[in-house]
């Protein structure tokens, strides 16, 4: 038997928003498998699937840039100790510089990214990263990127925060609308606004609908007003509850934002009827500054203490 410490229950609780003993006792079930303690919290219907309660923090920025032609796009995220660096013209200056770098030479990993000369320097990115920790005097790292090309609409919230690239499969009719801009942002605006994993109904692993609806199965068999129902009953109110799976994951079955009478998939439809041509979603992506990342927590007191001498 695993032991289950008090940071594992206390990370547990901060995930899912359950009470501590229930964290607990998930966790011995689960045999301190953190991923299967979740899956018992949801089985019994106590989880709170929030993207917010989540995530944890972290400093630094998310940016993109376009190339020249407006056909490709590369996004990043690096990631500072504090905010004030991340609000520093010199370091979103040096962001800048990787994205240049990105769209001239198309890195395909990390690796190759951070082994490549740093715009017209004799640093690589790498050696620049160290650089910059030098100059200051903040660690910090590149955490990803991502290059996209096609039909593209981009966005970046909150100076950074958080940034979406959508791209698109269109004919010439649609792309050369003087209207097509404001909707491709508006859907860049829908990904920004709600959380979403999937692009579609088709594009959801068949192996994570077979978990919710296991997940779901469960929830209702739990349920004492539920659990004698027939086995042909349960299975029907689980397809119905899938349909609101589909409603929170997939980009096409969410509400549009703009219009809740509408889903993303209509307000596309009758975008591209309007317009007298063909659109269709072809891919999403979107970084949001730090999710999952731990954010460093200062013990304020104990710095208090030990600049005054009071320290123990």
């Amino acid at each position: 038997m695993a032991a289950i410490t008090a940071k594992m229950v206390s990370d547990l609780r901060a995930k899912t928003g359950c009470g501590m003993m229930e964290c607990k006792k998930a966790l011995t079930e689960a045999n301190g498998d953190f991923d299967e303690a979740i899956k018992v919290l949801r089985e019994r219907g106590l989880a709170v699937a929030g993207k917010k309660a989540s995530r944890i923090a972290s400093e630094g920025v998310v940016d993109i840039m376009l190339s020249e032609d407006g056909k490709t796009a590369a996004m990043i995220e690096v990631n500072a100790e504090t905010d004030f660096v991340a609000k520093n013209e010199t370091f979103k200056e040096f962001v800048r510089g990787i994205l240049k770098t990105i769209l001239a030479k198309r890195p395909a990993d990390m690796d190759a990214l951070l082994a490549l000369p740093y715009l017209d320097t004799d640093f690589t990115v790498e050696g620049k990263v160290k650089d910059m920790i030098f100059t200051i005097g903040e660690n910090m790292n590149i955490r990803r990127f991502v290059i996209v090309d096609g039909i593209l609409s981009t966005y970046i919230h909150g100076k950074g925060t958080t940034g979406v690239i959508i791209s698109f499969d269109a004919d010439d009719a649609a792309v050369q609308n003087p209207g097509f801009p404001e909707f491709a942002k508006n859907i860049a605006l829908q990904v920004a606004a709600m959380p979403v994993s999937y692009l579609n109904k088709e594009s959801v692993p068949e192996s994570v609908l077979a978990e919710e609806k296991e997940i779901l199965m469960t929830q209702i068999k739990n349920d004492e007003k539920m659990a004698n129902k027939p086995e042909a009953i349960i299975e029907k109110m689980v397809l119905g509850r899938i349909g609101k799976f589909y409603e929170r994951s997939c980009l096409t079955e969410q509400p549009y934002v703009k219009d809740d009478s509408l889903t993303v998939g209509k307000y596309v439809e009758n975008t591209a009827k309007e317009f007298g041509g063909k659109i269709a979603l072809s891919g999403f992506w979107c970084y949001e500054r730090g999710e999952g990342l731990e954010k460093r927590e200062d013990d304020f007191a104990e710095e208090i203490a030990r600049l005054t001498g009071k320290a123990e």
